[in-house]
């Protein structure tokens, strides 16, 4: 069945096909651009394309595939740079050139390299579809190939295979694949979702201590421009205690994407020793490429994370930003002359972020392991309002809350990480964990720090009226203790050694900290001189 254009609106193309399916994929133009079935009609079909539709004409062919966009997931993906499409943009450059050419198809997995295949089935055995039935080694990650449908077999490889030829051949003649294809829009299936209490450690000090990440879990972090989003993602893509992380780069400038590239290509895992990219998959989809193609990135980066987490992998997404997503979503939307709702999104943005998120969590998998896949999702509100549909529809659905204060960042305060305003509702079940696994005293030491910046909160706000001679000495010295908490612990450099602390570090920090102040605090009452004991100090 092929049809022909009858119809361009930017990024949507009308097609006069008809017994297609929603989200079908579908081949448009004389260079065989890409796109997907967004609206039918009797007679018509509304095909939104995931590439730039320049030059593109009314009258060229249009061939449905029969199938929603996919993404093919197997050994290989680790260490890859992706565009929104999946398709890797290191081969693409070397192929054709630095640009994207319309059209462009090449393999997402690596078809002729050789793997060490473990098979944990043998002939004469039944394999269920989803069932695990053998490994390969990718790195440090014992890879699962998973049966993408059930039988007897009849033969599996022993030893090396690669991705061209089958693994495994069913009695039946069906035949099994070291990779398969899952649509991006359809999450991936598990046996129940579990609480998450245990923590994502991510070296940064503020986070850990005071507003810390469960496994599994989903945060936000919503910034102006210069607030220093992008940095703190970046830091905690190189340092967080998960096995794997897959990053995703949304409409931000290409100039930000390719540092960060080169900055994980000479990193080495803190938590491994290995190149931290062997543990990493990126997805590029900068500002300056097709807009429809952003919308569909983030769905690519976490069904690729959810294949790992059903390995009983831990992984991490990160998302750089959400903002950009959406403001695709309402590119697309406007292209397809949807009724808008506040500030022009589509109504249905609030379920859309819900239903991202929800794809989040500690999950026991059906094969029986538990692996867990959270969200660190960065949120560029514009002239910094928080009020703004995306930013609210992302707080709705998300557990923890990381603002970023402009006026913090603009004395150059990093991470500008606001400790009033910011929250975790994750906070009881991680911070028992800390309390019985690495200090006894975790959230006492929580409780002080936190009552300390409170009260240092109202001294400033009472010296502004007053001055500051008009505080006692007790308040001069909280001040002066706050200073050293906001300077040494709140404070983190991400490119120096201190951009990375352990939970030990950390508390050790803390407790170093605020008894200095009880110090202090003992011998201001005893009657020693209170410059004496800010010198001490410095």
């Amino acid at each position: 069945m092929k049809g022909v254009i009858v119809g361009i609106t930017g990024p949507t193309v009308t097609v006069d096909l008809t017994e297609l399916k929603l989200y079908d994929r579908v081949k448009v133009g004389r260079a065989g651009l890409q796109g997907e079935v967004v609206r039918l009609a009797r007679d018509h079909a509304v095909v939104q394309v995931y590439e730039e539709t320049r030059g593109l004409g009314v009258g060229e062919p249009a061939c449905p595939l029969g199938l929603p966009l996919s993404v093919r997931l197997g050994p290989g993906l680790m260490g890859q740079v992706y565009d929104g499409l999946q398709r890797p943009l290191p081969l693409m450059g070397e192929t054709t050139g630095p640009f994207i050419r319309q059209g462009c198809e090449l393999p997402s997995l690596p078809p002729g390299k050789k793997w060490f295949f473990t098979p944990l089935k043998k002939t004469g055995e039944r394999v269920e579809a989803g069932e695990i039935f053998g490994l390969v080694r990718e790195n440090a990650i014992a890879h699962s190939l998973f049966a993408t449908t059930g039988g007897k077999i009849s033969r599996i490889v022993q030893g090396e295979m690669d991705l061209q030829r089958p693994v495994v051949e069913l009695e039946d003649g069906s035949l099994l694949y070291g990779f398969q294809d899952w649509p991006i829009r359809a999450p991936r299936p598990y046996s129940r979702k579990l609480p998450p209490t245990s923590p994502l450690i991510t070296g940064q000090r503020i986070l850990d201590f005071f507003f810390p990440l469960a496994l599994g879990g989903t945060a936000i972090i919503p910034g102006g421009f210069g607030t220093g989003k992008t940095i703190l993602e970046q830091a905690i893509a190189k340092h967080a205690a998960v096995d794997v992380v897959v990053y995703v780069g949304c409409g931000e400038r290409g100039n930000e994407m390719a540092e960060m590239l080169e900055g994980f290509a000479a990193l080495s895992d803190p938590w491994s020793g290995h190149p931290l990219s062997e543990r990493t998959i990126m997805v590029a989809n900068t500002s300056n490429m097709s807009v429809a193609a952003r919308e569909a990135s983030i769905y690519t980066a976490v069904t690729m994370a959810e294949y790992y987490r059903d390995m009983g992998c831990h992984v991490l997404l990160l998302a750089d930003s959400i903002s950009r997503w959406a403001e695709a979503l309402r590119e697309v939307s406007s292209a397809l002359e949807e009724m808008p709702g506040e500030e022009g999104y589509p109504t249905y943005l609030a379920s859309r972020l819900s239903g991202y998120f929800s794809r989040a969590g500690v999950v026991e998998t059906i094969n029986g392991k538990t692996g867990s896949l959270s969200m660190i999702l960065s949120v560029s509100p514009p002239g910094g309002d928080f009020t703004e549909p995306t930013t609210q529809g992302c707080l709705r659905a998300s557990g923890a809350f990381y603002m970023l204060d402009t006026h913090l960042a603009h004395r150059r305060h990093f991470p500008a990480i606001n400790w009033v305003q910011s929250y975790s509702l994750y906070e009881e079940d991680v911070v028992r964990y800390f309390t019985e696994t690495i200090c006894p005293e975790w959230a006492a030491l929580k409780k002080k720090a936190l009552a300390l910046l409170q009260k240092e909160e109202k001294l400033r706000e009472v010296s502004e009226i007053v001055g500051a001679e008009g505080l006692q000495d007790e308040d001069h010295l909280l001040l002066r203790i706050a200073d050293e908490l906001r300077n040494r612990f709140l404070c983190q450099n991400s490119f120096s050694e201190d951009a990375f602390s352990t939970p030990e570090q950390t508390v050790r920090l803390m407790n170093l900290l605020l008894d200095q102040y009880e110090q202090a605090s003992r011998r201001l009452a005893q009657g020693e001189k209170l410059d004496d004991l800010l010198k001490e100090l410095r």
